[in-house]
């Protein structure tokens, strides 16, 4: 374990010494590069402003409606027939919205609930197994200016629906209440 921490400790400044050097060796002036590549960070996320604006609207108003509380109260009978918590469902809902969100659900959960307990354990799984799509598809398509999005969005909502599926079955598999 010590090397590990001492192996990660070191990694990153050795990476970045090793593209300094190879930026050096073909010539490229690197400190100019890297200033040029700050510009053009700042200006993306300036663009990034009005998508990240919307889509934090869009979450404050799914909530602030009562339709989050709507969807979790239509999947109840369902889900306690199969043995999900349907606490857990607002986490599966906004998880492909927004991470902080999201994430602020889950730590509500565990505070509720506990680290430890069935919930817990299947909040923080779902949380590192799924991914925030529909903010990345918004956000970094809007910024490069893709309009089209059809597909990815369909292979990025079905691989969450899976990651949610699987982490409901892992857990309960290796976490029977």
């Amino acid at each position: 374990m010590a090397f590990m921490n001492t192996f990660s400790l070191y990694l990153i400044p050795f990476i970045i010494a090793i593209i300094l050097i190879y930026g050096t060796v073909k010539k490229v002036p690197t400190y100019e590069t890297f200033v040029e590549g700050g510009k053009e960070g700042v200006t993306i996320a300036v663009q990034l402003i009005p998508f990240l604006v919307g889509m934090l609207i869009s979450i404050s108003i799914f909530r602030a409606s009562g339709a989050l509380d709507f969807c979790v109260d239509l999947m109840r009978p369902f889900l306690s027939r199969i043995g999900v918590p349907s606490e857990i469902v607002p986490l599966a809902i906004i998880r492909p919205v927004s991470g902080s969100a999201a994430l602020g659900i889950m730590t509500d959960l565990i505070k509720t609930h506990g680290p430890d307990s069935f919930i817990g354990r299947l909040a923080s799984t779902m949380q590192g197994s799924t991914d925030t799509t529909l903010y990345v598809l918004t956000v970094y398509f809007g910024a490069v200016g893709i309009r089209k999005m059809g597909d990815a969005l369909k292979v990025g909502l079905l691989a969450d629906a899976l990651s949610i599926i699987f982490s409901i079955i892992f857990v309960s598999v290796l976490f029977a209440k």
